[in-house]
């Protein structure tokens, strides 16, 4: 578990050197991920229809609901060590 952790600090670390801006869908599951692993699942309301980058965040969280925080971390590791 302390290496998932520090595996996870790293890949955060990671993500912001990346050499090349991952596309946005690739942005918004590496966000996704991210919340899950630090904050469990989405319980905040769904941004409007006029808050578009709120409703895809919104979104890409939801989508990881009912993934533990140890998967989303593991996720997060991969999918970040995969764009390095």
């Amino acid at each position: 578990m302390a290496d998932l952790n520090a595996d996870f600090e790293a890949a955060v670390a990671n993500s912001r050197k990346l050499s090349q801006r991952p596309d946005n869908a690739t942005l918004l599951k590496i966000y996704g991920l991210y919340k899950q692993a630090t904050a469990g699942d989405n319980t905040e309301k769904k941004p409007g229809f006029g808050d578009m980058v709120g409703r895809a965040k919104w979104d890409a969280w939801a989508a990881c609901k009912g993934t533990s925080s140890e998967d989303a971390k593991q996720q997060y590791v991969d999918l970040i060590n995969s764009l390095s």
